[in-house]
């Protein structure tokens, strides 16, 4: 099993968007002793992504944020999903930055695309290459 990971700048922001806008559900949430999310995972189906803030970390060395790569990413989350089209208009009904529209692909199924707040790109899409 894979599981991606990043971080965020405003971890809050980012939990909000991917469970409120992408309709993530957050599987866990860790908290420091103020409330600051140090460690959160939010899932769709069986898929997760774990995120924590921007720190100081040994780990931390070898990640860069979107915005300090002019926008670009390395790699990118696809998350297989049963009602693309609901979560479309969801993303797009929020005012998500939708950079690929939906629409089919010569693999198989619908997708799209969407930007977060902090520049991450995430790809919905109802292809599932296990099926």
């Amino acid at each position: 099993m894979l599981i991606p990971a990043t971080k965020y700048r405003d971890p809050e922001a980012a939990l909000t968007f991917l469970t409120g806008t992408l309709g993530m559900t957050a599987d866990a949430v860790f908290r420091d002793e103020a409330g600051a999310i140090v460690h959160a995972q939010p899932c769709i189906g069986r898929g997760m992504l774990m995120f924590g803030p921007d720190a100081e970390t040994p780990f931390q060395a070898y990640m860069i944020a979107p915005s300090e790569a002019c926008g670009r990413e390395t790699t990118t989350v696809y998350a297989v999903v049963d009602d693309v089209a609901h979560r479309y208009t969801r993303a797009k009904d929020a005012g998500a930055e939708i950079i690929l529209p939906l629409e089919a692909q010569p693999q198989g199924g619908s997708s799209f695309s969407v930007r977060d707040p902090e520049g991450h790109i995430f790809t919905f899409g109802d292809y599932d290459p296990f099926a």
